[in-house]
């Protein structure tokens, strides 16, 4: 007797993101964040998952309208070093301490080493890089003093980039740039790690955030983009803000004491990993 034919099958859809943990610890408790570009995208998830966890946020963004919440909106752009001087006093005299930077705010820029003017690499770089410098050089003081009453828990977390470890087409300046961010990372970690002072950076994927739906908004196939973006990443999906968010809030808590000078990927495997193609 002959079996019968089984039913065709689709392949497998990518599979879904996973929805944004609620609850959990609240071992921010007594503490006291900045977070800068934390208005939208990644910045504001993470200022959430912070609030959450019970900490004072401020959050230093050049459009701080869309601040989640619950934090403490200060409007300022990075490349302004008067304005980050005031906002991270401001930030000090609302809580009276500072125990957690998250650099975040960055902007973008597609290219090859030919398509991009001298005035756009002073620009990112300004940002992406100098921004982060400014911000540092600013909260520093706060961050020593936090250290010496809570060892283990006063950090520095920078939003790097996949750019910074993989080459990827047309982005020579933001590569650059994020580039530098990583070696600014490592740097600084080893400059304060005797001060109690930790510093790491996390390396996100191409994530599912507003920066990215624009970029897509100019392809000339917003959909077949996006598809190609998905589909370079060997879980089949772009990030999630949240996912990159609970590996800053991973890197800024206590828990994390031990680590400091760490790239965390949050990549879906993009980094590390060669996959056969599907087919």
């Amino acid at each position: 007797m002959t079996a019968a034919p089984k039913p065709a099958t689709a392949a497998p859809a990518a599979p879904a993101a996973p929805a944004a943990a609620t609850g959990g610890p609240r071992d921010f408790a007594g503490m006291t964040a900045l977070v800068t570009g934390g208005a939208s995208g990644i910045g504001a998830a993470v200022t959430r998952l912070l609030l959450s966890r019970g900490a004072h946020v401020a959050v230093l963004d050049r459009e701080s309208a869309g601040t989640p919440p619950g934090a403490l909106p200060l409007t300022a752009d990075v490349a302004d070093d008067t304005a980050v001087r005031a906002a991270v006093s401001r930030t000090v005299a609302e809580y009276g301490a500072l125990h957690t930077l998250v650099s975040n705010a960055g902007i973008g820029a597609v290219g090859t080493v030919a398509d991009n003017p001298d005035d756009e690499w002073r620009h990112v770089l300004d940002v992406n890089v100098l921004g982060m410098v400014r911000v540092a050089r600013h909260a520093m003081p706060y961050l020593r003093a936090a250290a010496r009453d809570r060892p283990g828990a006063v950090s520095i977390t920078h939003t790097c980039s996949i750019a910074a470890t993989a080459g990827l087409p047309r982005r020579a300046l933001y590569s650059a740039s994020k580039g530098a961010v990583l070696s600014l990372t490592l740097a600084m970690a080893a400059d304060h790690v005797s001060e109690g002072v930790r510093v790491n950076c996390v390396n996100p994927g191409t994530a599912d955030t507003p920066w990215v739906a624009r970029l897509l908004d100019g392809a000339d196939d917003p959909a077949a983009e996006r598809a190609a973006l998905a589909a370079r990443q060997p879980t089949g999906r772009l990030v999630t803000a949240d996912e990159v968010a609970a590996a800053i809030g991973y890197l800024a808590s206590p828990a994390a004491a031990a680590v400091t000078g760490a790239a965390l990927a949050v990549d879906g495997g993009m980094q590390g990993l060669r996959t056969r193609p599907a087919g």
